[in-house]
């Protein structure tokens, strides 16, 4: 790819990663449009390392809290003795299954699910999904019952939600969307379920990045114009990154996801569209 479209698509990865609208789907249509190569899943993963710095950034402190207390509880040997300690290690648990999934179908997800069919099917289907949970929260709060904030997610939720983001595996159903869809469902408040999605990302990103980066690097390594345009991309998507991570969670603390839910519904009609009228390949 040239300088330029690495830009492009640094800051639309950086945009979409966190907003519930698929980063996936967006890397995958933007370069159709514009009649650029598909940049593939790997570049994808290792973009990625841009967001995950956007997350340590604006998170550290939380970060630093969960892994100090990890830390101190293992050297206690009491693992999982207070809050902290024990969300460190529901992040972990929460990360299982999109790993086990993650390398399962490591194939499918580098191809066949990077059809433009699976890509707007993801975008409508889990739009309907949130649509359903949102519904779920909004009946919650005309009956004036209570939302669960961070403090109150358990293994349950860590778990259920761990095994949500696993569906963020088939491009065009977004990481943050499936993750908050979940929590949603699971009577998290849209701030709780927000904070949530970003942490438990971290450990699943970190580890797909390392292992594109590590079967990729005689690529990337060709020449230092791959190298020039991978960190430029990177750099972009942690800029653009972090600003989507402080929209989205003053955002939710008012607001509905309706407008999100309305974006992938219109965004997966028109790719299916496109397709099924020959304008574009699946």
């Amino acid at each position: 790819m040239t300088l330029f479209e690495a830009i492009v698509l640094g800051i639309v990865q950086g945009l979409t990663e966190f907003l519930p609208i698929s980063s996936s789907a967006h890397l995958r249509i933007i370069p159709v449009l514009a009649g650029w190569e598909d940049p593939g899943a790997a570049f994808t993963a290792i973009v990625q390392i841009g967001t995950l710095v956007a997350v340590l950034l604006y998170f550290w402190k939380d970060i630093f809290i969960i892994v100090a207390a990890v830390i101190e509880g293992v050297l206690r040997g009491k693992p999982l003795e207070n809050n902290d300690s024990r969300m460190g290690w529901m992040i972990v648990a929460g990360t299982l299954p999109i790993v086990i999934f993650g390398l399962l179908f490591k194939s499918e997800i580098e191809s066949s699910l990077r059809s433009l069919y699976w890509v707007s099917g993801a975008l409508v289907g889990l739009a309907l999904l949130l649509s359903l949970a949102e519904g779920k929260i909004q009946n919650r709060l005309k009956k004036d019952l209570p939302l669960k904030s961070m403090a109150d997610i358990g293994w349950k939720e860590a778990l259920l939600i761990g095994l949500a983001q696993s569906i963020a595996l088939i491009p065009g159903s977004s990481r943050s969307g499936v993750t908050i869809t979940g929590g949603l469902f699971l009577n998290l408040s849209r701030e709780a379920a927000a904070r949530f999605s970003f942490l438990l990302s971290l450990p699943s990103v970190f580890a797909a990045a390392l292992l594109q980066l590590y079967e990729t690097r005689v690529i990337i390594a060709a020449s230092p114009e791959h190298l020039t345009n991978i960190l430029v991309a990177t750099l972009a998507a942690g800029i653009v990154g972090y600003a989507s991570i402080a929209f989205l969670i003053n955002y939710l603390k008012e607001h509905t996801t309706t407008i999100f839910i309305a974006y992938r519904l219109v965004a997966g009609a028109a790719i299916l569209y496109l397709v099924t009228t020959g304008v574009l390949m699946p």
